[in-house]
């Protein structure tokens, strides 16, 4: 996706183009196929949903056929991670891959002890305590609670008189990987009719997936598997630049 002449521009296949993906299943057995993958273009040449896709169909509101209408089908499924994870842009992590990706940007570190450590802020704790709650034996147990992100806002304290920068927040944690995006829903109005945009409903991985599948790669080093990670790519796309790789994977821990 660019800019030209003050217009968004989407780049992709043309609608008869036999390399076309053409429904959310399509585009989930790709990302399981090479692992990740991010939604838009960016500094890697054809490493997107989007230039992969008819551009004509995006945002065009035909659930089987827009694009932007399956990153809701996609979450909702679980078949693979959604969320920020590339540049602070959305993209997909297939379930054999989130591990590594868990454990190079967390850095080794559950959210619990990263903030014991001083390395999470109060405004990211004050997010991520929805989520979780100790059991009786002190062990963390993780939520599956479905709160809009626009009400998880109000319940955190941000807003008006508030914390400040929810957006990058959320953002951030995503980034970090402590959230993904498991759903979308439409807010109701007093009637109990749905109106407006979908709306993203956050969870940590680990209530979709289990404890031991998110962090089954703390068993090595946060440098291994971002290794793993560029090597990957690397592999898929060789004419790319070392640059604009870790421009969209993110810099080694």
């Amino acid at each position: 996706m660019s800019v030209e002449n003050g217009e968004w521009i989407m780049h992709g296949l043309s609608w008869d183009d036999p390399y076309r993906i053409r429904t959310w299943q399509e585009l989930v057995n790709w990302i399981n196929e090479i692992g990740f993958l991010p939604l838009f273009g960016n500094e890697v040449d054809g490493f997107s949903a989007e230039e992969h896709t008819a551009p004509d169909y995006w945002w065009s509101g035909i659930r089987q056929e827009d694009p932007w209408e399956w990153r809701e089908i996609i979450a909702e499924s679980r078949e693979v991670a959604y969320g920020k994870f590339f540049s602070n842009k959305a993209g997909f992590i297939s379930l054999e891959w989130l591990p590594y990706f868990v454990n190079a940007r967390r850095d080794g570190y559950d959210f619990d002890a990263r903030y014991q450590d001083g390395l999470a802020s109060r405004r990211e704790k004050k997010i991520m305590d929805f989520f979780t709650y100790e059991n009786e034996d002190g062990e963390t147990v993780f939520k599956d609670d479905r709160i809009l992100s626009t009400e998880l806002k109000k319940m955190a304290g941000f807003g008006k008189g508030g914390e400040k920068n929810y957006p990058g927040v959320i953002t951030g944690l995503q980034m970090q990987t402590y959230l993904m995006i498991a759903d979308f829903k439409r807010r109701k109005n007093k009637r109990g009719e749905e109106y407006g945009m979908a709306v993203s409903i956050l969870l940590p991985p680990e209530s979709m997936w289990g404890y031991e599948k998110v962090t089954s790669a703390y068993s090595e080093t946060p440098k291994a598997s971002w290794t793993r990670i560029y090597e990957h790519v690397r592999k898929m796309y060789p004419a790319s630049e070392e640059s604009d790789i870790i421009r969209v994977i993110g810099k080694m821990p």
